[in-house]
This record gives structure tokens, sequence and C-alpha cells, in this order.
């Protein structure tokens, strides 16, 4: 890309584009110069308070004058628009997942491959700077040969009903961050997907057919395993640690909490809760994909997080609801066909 400025357009114009808002505006690399939504007036509103204008998203995907496109609508319409913006020669990220179906996520894969434009999906949690430093600490061999991944997501309460029918399921919508994690810190795919998974928080969830709580293992054809534990309810907070243990010793990444204030008497030792949600938590993780993003497409390097890690995570997804529901392992494998 010859510009050093990124034209940006973003597509959605919820509260997730904000955050995408904020990152795109506060990067020197980058300029948001165009939003839109179904909805005129939420697209109208973030324009205007970042200096862009409010465009319908035909007149974003025609504009040559715009490089770069960040979807952030609902997740139905993401491969249609992925595959439109790099039909039109824009480079492309989007938010997670790529899809709910993972043949239509496949297909979009091969239409997009032979455009030859950077699609990168939002998979924010790798720019963690806590889940980041776990990362390269174990690549550095700091405790030797890795054995066993323990992930731990539970948010401070359930979203609402409404949200849950269109979503996806836990898996596909809540635990595919952390599909996409443990790929991130194993380094390769698993081989095999056991989930168990229950709606024991609120049986209103059961009944539109998800689950509120799940465990999942990751089986890797080197002998390691990892394991993932969801919940919709933490009354305490948004938990959101990593463990890693290895050959030579244990890594550890903790939460983030409100305060560091530690008080310490005869009744006992009090500390402070962890962040509320993940717009508290992952503030810094946002504006770091961003960046990531910025540099790889303005420098022409290769992207830190491709459409081929979105398809991974979805299809351990679709095998973990699979399993799930047969009470046996899936292989990736036969998954991903």
């Amino acid at each position: 890309m010859s510009s050093t400025i990124l034209n940006v357009g973003l597509l959605g114009a919820g509260r997730i584009a904000g955050v995408h808002a904020t990152a795109i505006s506060t990067n020197p690399g980058s300029r948001l110069a165009a939003v839109s939504d179904i909805n005129q007036a939420a697209a109208e509103k973030i324009a205007a308070q970042y200096g862009a204008e409010a465009r319908s998203t035909d007149a974003i995907l025609n504009d040559p004058a715009i490089n770069a496109v960040l979807i952030a609508t609902s997740t139905d319409t993401h491969s249609d628009l992925i595959e439109r913006a790099t039909a039109a020669g824009k480079a492309v990220l989007c938010e997670k997942p790529v899809d709910l179906s993972l043949g239509r996520a496949q297909a979009c894969q091969k239409v997009t491959a032979a455009t030859g434009k950077p699609v990168m999906i939002g998979f924010n949690r790798r720019f963690d700077p806590n889940f980041a430093a776990l990362k390269a600490a174990a690549d550095r061999g700091e405790i030797g040969k890795t054995e066993l991944l323990s992930i731990t997501s539970f948010d401070p309460a359930p979203p609402p009903i409404a949200y849950i029918k269109v979503s996806g399921g836990l898996f596909r919508d809540m635990m595919i961050h952390d599909f996409d994690m443990a790929n991130f810190i194993m380094g390769a795919a698993p081989v095999s997907v056991s989930a168990v998974g229950t709606s024991i928080v609120d049986p209103e969830i059961g009944a539109a057919g998800d689950v509120d709580t799940a465990v999942v293992t990751l089986a890797y054809a080197d002998g390691r395993i990892a394991v993932i534990k969801n919940s919709r309810r933490a009354v305490y907070g948004y938990d959101q640690r990593l463990e890693l243990l290895g050959s030579e010793g244990l890594l550890q990444a903790q939460n983030m909490l409100e305060n560091t204030l530690v008080k310490s008497t005869t009744s006992g030792v009090i500390g402070a809760k962890p962040t509320y949600f993940f717009l508290e938590r992952y503030m810094p993780a946002y504006a770091a994909e961003w960046a990531a993003f910025v540099t790889a497409v303005n420098t022409g390097s290769a992207l830190p997080v491709t459409l081929d890690d979105g398809v991974a995570a979805l299809a351990m997804a679709e095998a973990a609801s699979q399993s799930a529901k047969t009470g046996s392992p899936v292989k990736l494998a036969e998954v991903l066909g």
C-alpha cells in the first residue's frame, strides 16, 4: 500500500463498532473516513463523533479512496461483506466469527483467497499484553516443553435471551475467542474436541437451544492437552485467565483488577474484583490489534491473524457443538471435510 494513511470505512455502528472507531481514529496510520449501518442514526452519531461521513455500505465499498474496511456488523453478514470488500480491492479486518456456518466460512475463504487481498479476523485477545507476554515466554522455552493449557473465560452476567437466539450459541459466539487463543498459545490446532455443556445459569438459555456453562478438552497430535472453561455468569466480574504448564515450570496470566489496593486486617485480606467486562478489560488489546493490522497492510507484511485462523476456530466451535450433543469426541479433520 503506497499510502501512509489508511482511509477506513467502518461497517456497523453498534457497541463494538464504537470501540473500533476509537482505535482507528487514534492510530496515526489510519483515518476513519466513513461509517455505515442499517440504523442510519447510529452511523451518523459515530461519524459525527470522529469527523467521518455517514454513508451506505455500497458507497463505502465502491469508493476507491477507501483502502480498508472494518466489518463490525451482525455475524450473518460477515462472509458476504468480506467477499464484497476484497472484490472491491480493499483490505479487511472483520470481527469474529467469520460466519455462523462453517461451510459458508470455508466458501468465503476460497473466494477471498483468489483476490489476494489481506483479511484479518478480530481475535483481539491475542493482542492483550498479558496473554502476549505468556505466549512469548513459552516460545522462548522458559518452561520447557508445553504440556497442559488451561483457559478460564467467565462473563459477569448472561446476555439478553434475544441476543442468545441469534448469536450462534456459546461455542461459536463466546468460546470462539478461547479456541483461537488455544491455537495461538499451542501453535497448532487440536486433532479432537470433547465438550460438555449445560444451561445451569438460566433455563431460558437452554430453552433457546443454547448452553451457558461449558467445558471443552482439546487433544493434540503430540499428546498435549488444553482445557477451556466458559460460564455466562461470574458474579464477581469478568474472569479471564490463562495457565500453561510445561516440563520445566508454569506460566500464568492473571485477571486485570479494578485497582491494586489490598486491605489486610485481623479479619482477613481483601482485594479488588476483576474489571467488569470486555470493554474495560480489553481496550488496550483492541488498539494493539488495529495497530498490527495497519502496519501489516501499509508495509505488505504478513497479517498476525488470518481468515484461515478464523475458519480453524469456527471448525473447533462446530466440533464442540457436535460433541456436546453426542457426548463423544469429534475429530477436527472430519468437521473440516
